[in-house]
């Protein structure tokens, strides 16, 4: 089959956004197939749909998950498409509303809403404490002064498992003092276990983990991250988090027609 494939770059976390419709029971054969080729060098892929809630465009990633990469890449796509507006709205899989994403076509950046966390609770891994971010369909778990492993991610599965609803579920390695993070993140949908260039949700996790202490306002943080940098901020009000975002640089490649 061939599907025409735009390849987005959202601060290194390379999306490829199927463009042609795909059924979904064919989606997580059709991912694979395109993460599979080396020359694409893709961490995930999306795929458009026609709208339902009104927004400007539609959006669900291969395993039904939320990435707030994905969807500010794909509002600057959309934005770009409808003659070049600063704000669209954008309804994403694994988020029950349509989303905003401001746009900057000139300076090449996209920053997008970002769902609420459902909770935070500290968890433990051994002799390693970290924050329990729960996004709604995704989780990460924040830890600090560990060393990146896939062998620290198998330890610390199992606290996800125990969470119904989840699309998608990671370790963020973080370390506060350099502000670097490196995230894992674990698509179950396809079976798949990335080193992710980037990671937005990982990224707003952090942001909220490290404001558990903060003032009530405004707490925003440049992360640093393998293959490119986001920003990622909160609001607290009477210390719960009432407004999230990340942002940051976002490039487009010319869409394609591939052999999939």
């Amino acid at each position: 089959m061939k599907l025409n494939i735009l390849r987005a770059d959202p601060a290194g976390n390379i999306t490829l956004f199927v463009l042609d419709p795909v059924p979904r029971q064919r989606r997580a054969e059709v991912a694979a197939r395109l993460m599979a080729r080396p020359e694409l060098g893709a961490e995930q892929v999306g795929f458009r749909c026609p709208p339902r809630q009104g927004g400007h465009g539609r959006m669900e990633m291969m395993g039904g998950e939320f990435c707030g990469n994905a969807t500010r890449a794909f509002g600057m796509l959309v934005a770009r498409e409808l003659g070049g507006l600063d704000r669209v709205r954008i309804e994403t899989s694994g988020c029950a509303r349509p989303v905003a994403v401001d746009v900057n076509l000139a300076m090449g950046s996209a920053r997008a809403e970002m769902p609420l966390p459902l909770w935070v609770r500290p968890a433990q891994v051994g002799e390693v404490s970290g924050q329990l971010v729960h996004l709604g369909g995704i989780a990460h778990l924040v830890v600090q002064g560990v060393s990146p492993s896939q062998g620290f991610f198998e330890l610390a599965e199992p606290l996800f498992q125990q969470l119904e609803g989840l699309d998608a579920y990671g370790v963020i390695f973080l370390e506060p003092g350099a502000g670097t993070m490196t995230p894992l993140v674990k698509v179950p949908a396809t079976d798949t276990l990335v080193w992710e260039g980037s990671c937005g949700s990982g990224s707003l996790a952090c942001a909220v983990a490290q404001s558990q202490n903060a003032p009530d306002g405004a707490f925003e943080r440049d992360y640093v991250q393998p293959a490119g940098v986001v920003r990622a901020g909160v609001v607290r009000t009477g210390g719960a988090v009432t407004a999230a975002h990340i942002g940051g640089p976002v490039t487009l490649d010319a869409p394609v027609e591939l052999e999939v």
